[in-house]
């Protein structure tokens, strides 16, 4: 399998070049094609040679990612299924509002959280992206849309980013600094990795955390996210309290809403007094997004959303509920897996109470 090209920064690909007799100054126009002018083929190199050109085509991979299908949505939403070089397959969502243009990547291959309403964590878990494969989902698509530019980024496609953190961050940092997308703009979301979010932390980067608690008390956490038994709503708050200490950032408590199980009355007050002193925070409510492998959970009610969001505002915390997107193909928190297994591939569930692998996952190739 050739070496493939996004995923270095220009310094790496000047280096890269130096170490096989060619120019450095190339390197910086490979990253300034790659990062900034968004080109898929070796053939829009045009400030290269073309002798250079069918060198490196010959010696390298451009991008990762090729697009297997796409579903549009009326409001403007696609979801694309990405071909990946070993034949794994993602998906990653384009979603543009009115006033501004965001997209939503995956960070790996399945998920190993097994959270009992979420489409993607019925899966398991085949191995970590590169970060080269994350940053490309957004390279991809902004070269799909040349006329609108991405201005936002959530990592909350499949997987669970912070057991790929050593990936993501070096995503996150070519995407700022190559990219040129603000630190400010982007979301990670974790469904409660405490290891993860304390090395998370300490990395500093002006990022929003984006924490799926979906329940205000560990019995009911426990049946929807199975790593609530490793770390209990205590531990998961106290370690965000710490994140915001050291970052000063505020941390997003997402709460997918599901009718009858955690939208009554008694779970708003609980999650109320539960939130009530914890520092920079927000809650964003989600009504479930339904799925093929989840039947016994629902959308709420319109009623019950909003009495659900009122209740826990009494409280004096910040409360919204999120502006759906895609839910109609299957686009939306949740729903997404992959529609084509890689065959043979082995897909793992985490067991329940193992060591959480935070640096252990598969990488490509293993």
């Amino acid at each position: 399998m050739m070496q493939t090209l996004v995923g270095h920064t220009s310094a790496e690909l000047t280096e890269l070049l130096t170490s096989k007799g060619l120019p450095g100054y190339r390197g910086k126009q490979l990253g300034k094609g790659l990062y900034t002018r968004f080109l898929r083929d070796f053939e829009g190199f045009t400030d290269l040679p073309k002798a250079l050109r069918e060198q490196l085509a010959q010696e390298f991979t451009l991008a990762p990612c090729t697009e297997r299908s796409i579903q549009s949505a009326p409001d403007g939403t696609e979801k694309y299924l990405l071909n990946l070089p070993d034949d794994e397959v993602i998906e990653a969502v384009y979603l543009p509002y009115d006033e501004r243009t965001s997209v939503c990547v995956s960070s790996q291959v399945g998920c190993p959280m097994a959270c009992s309403f979420c489409a993607t964590g019925t899966e398991g878990l085949a191995r970590n992206l590169t970060a080269g494969e994350i940053v490309d989902q957004l390279l991809f698509m902004q070269a799909k849309h040349p006329e609108q530019r991405i201005s936002h980024l959530v990592l909350m496609g499949m997987g669970e980013p912070l057991l790929n953190l050593p990936n993501v961050l070096k995503a996150l940092r070519l995407i700022h600094d190559e990219v040129g997308l603000s630190y400010r703009n982007i979301t990670v979301s974790t469904i409660g990795v405490v290891p993860a979010m304390e090395k998370l932390a300490a990395e500093n980067l002006p990022i929003t955390l984006a924490v799926s608690l979906h329940a205000p008390n560990n019995t009911l956490r426990s049946e929807l996210v199975p790593l609530n038994e490793k770390y209990p709503i205590s531990r998961l708050l106290e370690a965000c309290r710490d994140y915001v200490e050291a970052t000063s950032r505020r941390i997003t408590f997402e709460y997918v809403l599901m009718a009858g199980i955690n939208d009554t009355e008694k779970e708003a007050h609980e999650l109320g007094a539960l939130l009530r002193r914890q520092p920079l925070c927000a809650v964003n409510t989600i009504p479930y997004n339904t799925t093929d492998v989840a039947a016994r959970y629902q959308r709420p009610t319109p009623e019950a959303a909003r009495l659900f969001r009122e209740i826990v505002a009494s409280y004096g915390v910040n409360i919204t509920q999120r502006y759906e997107k895609g839910h109609r193909i299957a686009a939306a928190c949740g729903q997404l897996k992959r529609s084509t297994l890689k065959l043979g591939s082995t897909m793992r569930p985490l067991p329940l109470l193992s060591e959480v692998p935070t640096e252990a996952v598969p990488e490509p190739g293993a």
